[in-house]
């Protein structure tokens, strides 16, 4: 059978979680807390039905049931996370031998099966006993972080070959420091800076130490990607606007990681604002001599940017808002559950631009997928949920990537957005994302959904 989007071989497909949004926490288990299970005891009210990061899909309990639907969805890799906060309750010292035993058992269960796990170090977990002292904001915290990755990297390293330091770094930023979505939930722009900076510097001391070890994998980074799109090409205002947007969104994690220096644009911003982080005299060095090995790329959505029209919000500013506006394009293509505009060829633009501009880095598309509130709707007779708008989300998503590759970007592998239905920060089990349904109300019962029979085909075929 001719395939019309043949993939290079041996490319990964797969799926990526996160281990504080599918684990749960046990009786008897040795987490200790993280900022989520914090602050859903604070304040229930700003979770989506009060459902707390305890309740997320059981996969702690159940990990050996949900590989073999792995299997059976075609996982050739599988991308989750350590979370720190249960290997680590104090988020340094003393090692939970009850963690170890888990994430040996969850990998070799992986492995046997055929499924390869790449490995994240930093989900936006942060152990509460580290945030008592500042999270981010406290140069000890790298310190502490750089000493979990050793810790991870030698009980797990000669198993995992795909390793990467943080999830979508710029979140704890946005959503903790500027945005107010995630704890500690401030709006100060030289914090933000701050932890930006222990985060990228973080990152790069973990390659440093992965490195040295020489455990023969490779280590990376895993960014949301949004491309920023000028509303008129032809205005040097908007084209500008958009620049900043990306450098702020984009290139603030992108260059260190890639290139190991910072865009130009951001840093002459933040000296003029007067908030140059605080770091020692090595630090720029560091990230210098560091960059990835891989890049992991999330795309979701794209950013449609013009120049500052309204007002800039004296209460709130400095802020990054203080320099464009969002453009609010019409007859764009919707998610209405996610509110997120769906623009395919997105994916293809950020391929092309690590190809021309990031020097063809290797890389693959660690998230991409479809949120949807109500899949119950699309039940078949059989209990089966035909989500066909996800399968032409994902479909629709391949057709780009698979171009980029023919023109020759070292884009290696695929993963969607999520295996299974998992819990979501503040929003829960609102929107699903995964490949298979959990029926919250049902034991957790997993089901594997018309995507994920389809996406079986596809990585058999490697090709669509």
């Amino acid at each position: 059978m001719k395939m019309d989007y043949q993939f290079p071989a041996g490319f990964w497909w797969g799926s990526a979680a996160s281990g504080p949004q599918t684990e749960g926490v046990f009786e008897g288990d040795g987490k200790g807390a993280s900022i989520w299970d914090y602050w859903y005891q604070q304040e229930p009210e700003k979770f989506f039905n009060r459902v707390g990061p305890e309740k997320t899909s059981q996969v702690y309990t159940r990990y050996q049931e949900d590989i073999q639907l792995m299997k059976e969805t075609g996982h050739t890799t599988f991308r989750t996370s350590i979370q720190w906060s249960r290997l680590l309750p104090q988020g340094k010292g003393e090692v939970n031998q009850k963690a170890v035993d888990f994430y040996n058992a969850y990998i070799d269960e992986l492995i046997a099966n055929g499924i390869e796990p790449f490995m994240n170090l930093y989900h936006f977990d942060m152990p509460m006993a580290l945030q008592e002292k500042g999270g981010w904001l406290n140069r000890e915290t790298v310190d502490a972080y750089v000493a979990f990755a050793q810790t991870c990297f030698t009980l797990f390293g000669d198993r995992v070959k795909k390793w990467f330091t943080h999830n979508e770094p710029i979140v704890p930023v946005e959503g903790g420091y500027l945005y107010q979505f995630h704890y500690p939930n401030e709006i100060n722009m030289k914090h933000a800076v701050q932890v930006g900076f222990h985060e990228t510097l973080a990152s790069a001391k973990a390659i440093k130490v992965y490195h040295e070890m020489n455990l023969g994998g490779e280590i990376g980074i895993i960014l949301n990607l949004t491309p920023s799109y000028p509303r008129d090409e032809n205005d040097p205002e908007d084209v500008k606007a958009a620049q900043i947007a990306d450098a702020f969104f984009n290139r603030s994690f992108l260059d260190p990681a890639v290139k190991g220096t910072f865009p130009e644009e951001l840093v002459t911003i933040v000296k003029e604002l007067d908030m140059v982080p605080a770091m020692e005299a090595d630090d720029l060095q560091t990230i210098r001599e560091n960059t990835i090995d891989l890049l992991g790329i999330n795309y979701y959505q794209p950013r449609r940017i013009m120049k500052k029209e309204s007002p800039i919000d004296q209460a709130k500013s400095p802020m990054p808002d203080d320099y464009f506006d969002n453009y609010d394009m019409p007859n764009k293509k919707m998610n209405p559950y996610r509110g997120w505009e769906i623009y395919e060829k997105g994916i293809y633009d950020i391929l092309t631009n690590t190809r021309e501009n990031y020097g063809n880095i290797k890389c693959y598309i660690s998230e991409n997928g479809m949120g949807v509130e109500g899949e119950e709707r699309f039940v078949n007779a059989d209990g089966v949920i035909e989500d066909d708008y996800r399968i032409e989300f994902v479909s629709d998503h391949l057709k780009y990537v698979h171009q980029a590759i023919q023109e020759g970007t070292n884009c290696v592998g695929y993963h969607m957005w999520t295996c299974m239905d998992n819990w979501s920060w503040t929003n829960a089990y609102k929107n699903r994302y995964g490949f298979i349904s959990v029926d919250l109300a049902n034991d957790a019962k997993r089901t594997v959904k018309k995507s994920g029979r389809w996406f079986k085909e596809v990585s058999d075929n490697n090709g669509f």
